[in-house]
């Protein structure tokens, strides 16, 4: 099944290249680039409770959309990776949104959610998208049952520079809800398991590649999915965790308001090839005052010197 793929702003490849060319001939280091992965928490329509009545296709209140776009407009990104998104007419919003605030970001893509929960996944870039593997046709056999890798893998390579492609995946693995069609943990895994064989593949094709593998992986770093993501430590392939931190020192990235519970749920991973020019010191967990009010994760944010190193 081939991936859903937005149109995109048309940029003459001649006049982007070139732009990028005498940007970076003198040698010196180009400016640094800022990636987010942000989980928007249900921007979509479900049902919801509005002014004490059950609506069955209410949008994200504009309060909370707004807390996003201010969390966001602090962030600035040029890439920015996303789940629990709507269709293409709330990206569409999201877009124009941030469009409003300075931050354009005119090339998209997408990967629809098979389970038909429309959370869905994708990417805005100020950079050219030049090539798309997406891919949402994954499946896996548990308890003789074959199921679909709901949210699918959001994969594409984005032209930074004439110089410098950047390979961007977006994840968001099986929650913690339990769920009648299988054990949520055994799902979550073998999603993992698929991902990491996707990654091989990318890894295999391209040994130096600048991978960026973001995500909501919905488990703690010790538990098997993020070690199946992450590979065997030391050895090919393997993908380095950033520990990333906010302003006061802590690492968690989501709030389930119900337990009171705080937990390290979003991941950034890179590749051998990008880690040494990821710009450690820029890297974050983004907290700001509304933050609760936009969603009930925080973004993460990577800043990267788009030079090979």
């Amino acid at each position: 099944m081939a991936p859903i793929a937005l149109k995109t702003a048309v940029v003459s490849p001649a006049v982007f290249f070139f732009a990028s060319f005498l940007a970076t001939a003198s040698g010196e280091n180009p400016a640094p680039v800022t990636v987010s992965f942000y989980n928007l928490k249900n921007y979509l329509a479900m049902e919801r409770r509005v002014n004490d009545e059950v609506v069955p296709d209410a949008p994200k209140p504009e309060s909370e959309v707004k807390a996003v776009i201010e969390g966001l407009a602090e962030i600035r990104p040029d890439i920015l990776g996303v789940c629990e998104m709507g269709d293409e007419t709330f990206l569409a919003d999201l877009q124009s949104r941030l469009k409003a605030v300075g931050i354009d970001l005119p090339h998209t893509e997408m990967v629809r959610d098979t389970a038909g929960w429309n959370r869905n996944l994708a990417l805005l870039s100020r950079y050219p998208i030049v090539a798309r593997h997406s891919r949402d046709d994954y499946t896996y056999d548990l308890a003789g049952t074959k199921h679909a890798f709901q949210r699918g893998v959001l994969d594409v390579e984005i032209a930074i520079s004439s110089q410098y492609h950047l390979r961007c995946l977006v994840l968001h693995l099986k929650s913690k809800r339990e769920v009648p069609e299988g054990d949520e943990n055994l799902m979550r895994l073998n999603e993992a398991r698929l991902a990491r064989q996707h990654l091989d593949g990318v890894l295999e094709e391209e040994p130096g590649a600048n991978l960026l593998v973001m995500g909501d992986f919905n488990d703690l770093r010790p538990e098997a999915p993020i070690k199946t993501l992450q590979g065997g430590f030391g050895g090919k392939g393997y993908l380095t965790a950033l520990g990333l931190t906010d302003p006061y020192g802590f690492r968690w990235t989501h709030h389930w308001s119900f337990a009171d519970a705080y937990s390290r749920f979003d991941y950034a991973l890179v590749s051998d090839g990008l880690e040494k020019e990821v710009v450690r010191d820029a890297c974050r967990i983004h907290h700001w005052e509304n933050w609760d009010k936009a969603s009930d994760h925080r973004p993460l944010v990577v800043s990267i010197v788009p030079k090979d190193q």
